[in-house]
């Protein structure tokens, strides 16, 4: 495949809406110790872009993006014009699904970004007054100058590149970081100096990583992430993720809920700093996937892909279309895989992603592009309450039903 550098250009350009207003979750009352974040509906949703899902994905892990991905992307966003709202201190969906922000307040006082949530990085970083103008424009920026408990980490500096050599890099200071009920009083908070095209674009204010500190970008010296640094004030070292299909979803840190039964749970390797578990199913045999939120899709190796679609009557691979797609009317199978000594069902309706071109639609299973994991996306964590557990190092799921 042929790589190219335009992604970046107009990538989160599109990552404006969200899934359709739905039925409200039960209030968790607040605890000592644990908290929920709840997710907002957009009721600006116009459409999703399956080929965008797929190239975000693939320039975040540094696999090529090909021109034909990128015309399928622009003939998509022809057709379904996105657009966005915001929330009231809730994670609201960005972007196709592509995206969970949350109003996180820094400083003192406390200043709102509203950061996505990422278990699949590990830095927290955000436009600052540092970041040029012409970058910034349209978001909330972190100004460490009108912070009192703001402070300069001397020497210490961070940069991020994705596969499509889109980036962001700058300085590093500490300051109060909010998030719930809980605070963490001395949190590195990475600001931002400069910023690529694929970012200034987007919606969000920077991103808040859930992943292991091991990934961190900060040099000379690493920092912790921002649940690292709460988990010991937690009842326990944990969050979940509760992510919702067209209705309203949510984070919980510290405590998981009581509809979450029968949890099973896996091993976590955490060598590569991602949330990386052991895995299998009937058509793909044992391997190797990262839970993570900030991946749309459920990307796979291309036998596990191609034996899933075998059993779709009509499902063809259009490069065209950036993917496997489908007649909107199929009903699609369940994908199901292992978890431990147990089993979880993701169903079929989940994995049928969004309408394609006419009346085909665009399957929420793709290939990763020669990885060497799969990456379990919130097409897979929909179907689950998923359990991020450190102070065990092992991911947990429970079937939704």
């Amino acid at each position: 495949m042929q790589p190219t550098t335009s992604f970046g250009t107009f990538l989160v350009t599109f990552l404006s809406a969200s899934m359709a207003a739905g039925s409200a979750i039960p209030y968790m009352a607040p605890q000592p110790g644990s908290f929920e974040i709840k997710r907002a509906a957009n009721n600006g949703f116009t459409g999703r872009n399956g080929a965008l899902a797929l190239a975000r994905a693939y320039a975040k892990y540094g696999v090529p993006v090909t021109d034909t991905l990128l015309e399928a992307v622009e003939t998509l966003k022809s057709a379904h014009l996105i657009k966005r709202s915001s929330g009231n201190v809730t994670a609201t969906p960005d972007g196709d699904d592509l995206e969970y922000l949350v109003p996180v307040q820094i400083g003192t006082p406390p200043q709102t970004l509203n950061l996505d949530f990422d278990t699949g990085s590990s830095d927290l970083w955000v436009f600052s007054s540092e970041t040029d103008t012409s970058s910034s424009q349209g978001h909330s920026v972190y100004s460490p100058s009108k912070s009192t408990s703001a402070q300069k980490l001397d020497g210490a500096t961070w940069s991020i590149t994705y596969g499509d050599q889109s980036s962001s890099s700058g300085d590093v200071y500490t300051d109060v970081v909010t998030l719930g009920s809980l605070t963490v009083k001395s949190q590195a908070v990475e600001s931002a100096q400069q910023v690529s095209a694929q970012f200034a674009q987007g919606n969000n204010d920077g991103l808040l990583g859930l992943a292991f500190s091991s990934i961190n970008t900060v040099k000379p010296t690493q920092q912790k992430t921002w649940f690292d640094n709460i988990s010991g004030s937690l009842d326990s070292p944990l969050f979940v993720a509760d992510l919702r299909h067209e209705t309203p979803g949510s984070y919980i840190f510290g405590t998981i809920p009581s509809d979450a039964s029968n949890v099973l749970y896996a091993p976590v390797d955490n060598s590569q700093g991602f949330w990386q578990f052991s895995t299998s199913s009937d058509i793909g045999g044992s391997f190797s996937a990262i839970a993570d939120t900030g991946t749309t899709l459920l990307l796979a190796s291309d036998d596990l892909v191609s034996a899933y679609y075998k059993n779709v009557q009509g499902a063809r691979e259009d490069q065209q279309q950036g993917g496997y797609v489908f007649d909107c009317s199929t009903t699609l199978p369940d994908f199901t895989f292992t978890v431990g000594d147990g089993k979880i069902t993701v169903p079929g309706s989940l994995i049928n992603y969004g309408q394609a071109s006419g009346s085909e639609c665009f399957g929420g299973i793709q290939s990763s592009g020669g990885l060497p994991f799969a990456i379990f996306g919130d097409i897979a964590l929909k179907a689950a309450y998923v359990v991020f557990d450190s102070g065990n190092t092992q991911v947990g799921w429970a079937q939704k039903k």
